[in-house]
């Protein structure tokens, strides 16, 4: 016996014909819409020195942002206002990790945001702790 058929819920859309090159006096056809800024307009001119921040590093913010900040730095204070992460950052904005890495340069050595690193817990709780809960546990 053989299996039913699936039926798919959309029809295939009939292939597109390739792109022709543009011929003398046409203008080129517009392919689908990405942003229009490259990256390099973004983070400005290269070669400047960039801060030690990791995936990890939680980013806060000291204020709003001020009316010369770029759109996308102003878009990083106030996603900041909350300790996040820089991939977090990263992935709200969807900019690339070293991106928001110059960016976030730009705005410590401004003293605009703070760089910290994570809370890391510890491995082992304390003793004293594990004997309060012990005794707590055993007065039940």
């Amino acid at each position: 016996m053989t299996p039913p058929q699936r039926r798919r819920r959309f029809p295939k859309a009939s292939p597109e014909p390739a792109p022709q090159p543009p011929q003398e006096g046409q203008d080129p056809p517009e392919g689908p819409k990405k942003n229009p800024e490259r990256l390099y307009v973004i983070t400005g001119p290269d070669g400047t020195e960039r801060s030690e921040l990791d995936l990890v590093t939680l980013i806060v913010a000291h204020a709003d942002p001020p009316p010369s900040a770029t759109p996308e730095q102003a878009a990083l204070l106030r996603l900041c206002t909350a300790p996040l992460s820089v991939a977090e950052l990263s992935a709200y904005l969807s900019l690339p990790f070293s991106v928001v890495t110059v960016l976030l340069t730009e705005l410590l050595t401004a003293e605009l945001v703070t760089a910290r690193a994570p809370v890391i817990r510890q491995a082992l709780a304390d003793r004293s702790l594990l004997e309060a809960v012990m005794h707590g546990l055993q007065r039940l």
